[in-house]
């Protein structure tokens, strides 16, 4: 029974950590933008973002290889959490009231989806 749990939580786990990178693809672009125009840095930072999202494109591949493409892309959406998180870490960003309830309303959609399609 808990084997069987472990095992139908790992397309979700996987998916997660995939979007976890894909997010890091944010940090870096916003990081790339403090630098000037085609400067090595702002190239460098953005090859980094290009090489993310080349393996992020790989791994979505094989994440719909394992689930429903509709409960696969409802959960890109917590992309906007990372987001969040990142930019307070990171960036020293504000995080307002609207934003939290922004982010509930979207974990509860991912939510709503995930356990329609059981």
């Amino acid at each position: 029974m808990i084997l069987n749990k472990i095992n139908h939580l790992k397309p979700y786990i996987f998916l997660h950590l995939s979007l976890l990178l894909f997010s890091v693809g944010g940090i870096l672009s916003k990081a790339a933008a403090g630098h000037a125009f085609l400067s090595f840095s702002f190239i460098a930072l953005y090859a980094g973002v290009l090489f993310i999202f080349a393996i992020y494109a790989v791994l979505w591949q094989q994440i719909l290889k394992h689930m429903p493409l509709n409960v696969a892309y409802s959960n890109r959406a917590i992309v906007v959490l990372w987001g969040m998180l990142w930019g307070r870490v990171i960036f020293s960003e504000e995080i307002r009231l609207g934003m939290i309830a922004g982010a509930v309303i979207v974990v509860v959609g991912i939510v709503l989806v995930v356990n329609a399609d059981e």
